[in-house]
């Protein structure tokens, strides 16, 4: 995805081609930018175009802010709601000082600290030894992290050997929070993917993925990326709604 430096923030962008006369740019209540340019407009062009209108999409971003849904901050408490790959699960908080890390051979066990995280049908179960808010909260970050960066891989391989007859290059992962985007492509071939999508199905995730894999080849959103994207996954359009509409927790 496009970006640049304006000041101390980074103003990424989707760009889109049309057969237009005037270069367009959409700012949306989810905070994210789109420029619709003529098409064959060269990149430095509507890189200038989107810094001269910085202090402006900034000032549309801030307005929209104060609309955005009012959404309590995470206690971290037992009995909380959490989500991971699209399930919902309860957080159960349990004072242990010794976890049986031996006994727990789930996938998705994690051992930190002395402390041990795991899930069950119903629940996020947190074994930690202090079950303060700021304990137990740095125990299920680390966790989180630690499983989009596992995941996330394991998706960027699968869905890298589905595309990889197309020409595209071996793509490199990185995490990044991004306050309005899901993924970006470097023109190195770093794939950065937002860790809070470790709360969304499979399925969505790996329309990010190839989303941005298709930028590998393209490194735009002309006509060329989405016949690629197309090409790619026939039904983007519907995941991208879904995605767009998931409720994260």
């Amino acid at each position: 995805m496009p970006s640049l430096q304006y000041g101390s923030h980074t103003i990424e962008y989707a760009l889109t081609f049309a057969p237009r006369k005037t270069l367009a740019i959409h700012v949306y209540p989810d905070l994210s930018i789109t420029v619709k340019a003529p098409t064959n407009t060269a990149p430095e062009v509507i890189h200038q175009r989107v810094q001269r209108r910085a202090a402006w999409i900034l000032k549309q971003q801030r307005q929209f802010q104060l609309y955005l849904p009012n959404v309590p901050p995470r206690q971290y408490v037992s009995g909380e709601s959490h989500r991971y790959l699209g399930r919902q699960y309860r957080l159960k908080i349990i004072a242990k000082s010794t976890p049986h890390l031996e006994a727990k051979r789930d996938a998705t066990a994690f051992a930190r600290c002395s402390a041990l995280i795991y899930l069950t049908r119903q629940f996020m179960v947190v074994e930690i030894p202090h079950t303060t808010r700021a304990e137990v909260r740095a125990v299920v970050q680390a966790w989180y992290h630690q499983q989009a960066a596992k995941i996330f891989g394991e998706r960027l391989s699968v869905c890298y050997a589905k595309l990889k007859r197309l020409g595209l290059p071996t793509p490199r992962l990185a995490l990044r929070v991004m306050a309005s985007s899901w993924g970006s492509c470097s023109a190195k071939g770093t794939i950065s993917l937002n860790p809070k999508l470790i709360q969304v199905p499979l399925e969505y995730l790996d329309y990010v993925i190839i989303h941005e894999l298709c930028h590998l080849k393209h490194l735009h959103h002309g006509p060329e990326f989405y016949k690629l994207l197309t090409r790619a996954l026939p039904d983007w359009e519907s995941k991208r709604e879904k995605l767009n509409r998931f409720e994260f927790g």
